[in-house]
Order: structure tokens, then sequence, then C-alpha cells
């Protein structure tokens, strides 16, 4: 069950917090930690945030440089990071039932032409057009959302979250491989049970 704040944590809880996005993140990140290990009541401090352009393994190193250089330390809680691979937005392209079998939108047939996700690895999409792949991710995402009149925003990601939805995805990996940064985040939830 969800806290809203740290502190309040007791048995089988979890407290979500924003790290505002890479870089910004190092300082919530630096916080987090110290207050992880203060308050003491929690087995893991999960880290997610986008690779971005950079490498699923740097971003990772990334980090652990940063808390290593830092002189920062866990004592109680381990660190798990998940990286979304480019981003968050790119999960979620891995649902093939999202897509009208004949979309009318001419961006999104564009996109489609470009880079097909219901076919292709979502993970592999290069860019198309906008400032960086993450960018044109969501930019596809959205577009895919407003062919059936729905939208997705960061901080109203709709649908995205229902278990019908995250079951696609997971479907969408054990038939192609697909989208497996995501299927790491689903491996760690999966182990807490």
């Amino acid at each position: 069950k969800r806290v809203n704040y740290a502190v309040d944590a007791a048995s089988n809880n979890y407290y979500l917090i924003s790290g505002e996005g890479y870089p910004l993140l190092f300082n919530q990140l630096r916080n987090s930690i110290l207050e992880v290990n203060e308050i003491g009541k929690y087995d893991y401090l999960v880290l997610c945030l986008d690779a971005e352009e950079t490498l699923i393994e740097d971003r990772k190193k990334e980090i652990l440089e940063y808390i290593e250089t830092n002189g920062l330390e866990l004592q109680k809680a381990e660190l798990i990071i998940i990286v979304q691979n480019p981003c968050f937005e790119t999960w979620f392209l891995g649902n093939r039932k999202m897509f009208k079998r004949h979309p009318q939108s001419p961006v999104l047939n564009q996109y489609i032409n470009f880079y097909d996700v219901r076919k292709e690895d979502p993970e592999l999409m290069p860019c198309y057009q906008e400032n960086t792949r993450a960018q044109f991710h969501h930019a596809y995402l959205r577009e895919i959302f407003a062919e059936r009149n729905l939208s997705y925003t960061k901080q109203r990601p709709g649908n995205v979250g229902e278990e019908a939805f995250l079951n696609e995805l997971i479907k969408r990996n054990a038939d192609t491989g697909h989208i497996s940064s995501f299927m790491d985040f689903i491996r760690f939830v999966a182990s807490l049970n």
C-alpha cells in the first residue's frame, strides 16, 4: 500500500517520489539514500530512469559511480535500478491492442511507415524528425492514443497502468522478446511476492 510520507511506512508499503528527470534526479537520489537509511524500514530503494541516448549499462554505471563518488551507501535497503530504454513511453508502445487496424492520422501513418512498432521492437526504434529518440517515442505514443480519442501525458498517463494494458506488454515480451527493459521491472515486481 502506498504511503504519503516516507516515514509512514510500516509493512508492505511503498513511497513514491519523482526525481524530476535526469540529471536532476541525482540530488533526489542523494536525499533518498539518506532518508531510507534514517528511516530504516525499507527493503529496497528503486530508482527508475530513462536511458535516453545512453546504453542501459552505461546509465546504471553512471548512477553507481555517483553513489560511490559521493560516499553514499545504503545501510539496510538494496538499490534496484530500472532503466527504461530509451524512455517510459517506449514500454507502452509495445501494446499492440492500442493500435487501430487502419489509422486515419497522417502523422501516425508517417510514424508507422518509418518504424512499425506493432511488428518491430519499440526499444530499437531510431529517432524521426525529433530532437531525441525519447521525444519521438513520446510523440508516437501520443498519436496512437489520439487515434483512439484518448490522451497521454506524463502527469496523466491514462490507462497504461491498468492490468489489461500491462498484461498486453507482458504478452508482447513473451511472444517476441521485445521491450526487454520493461521485463526487468516486471521481474523485480514479481520477486516481491
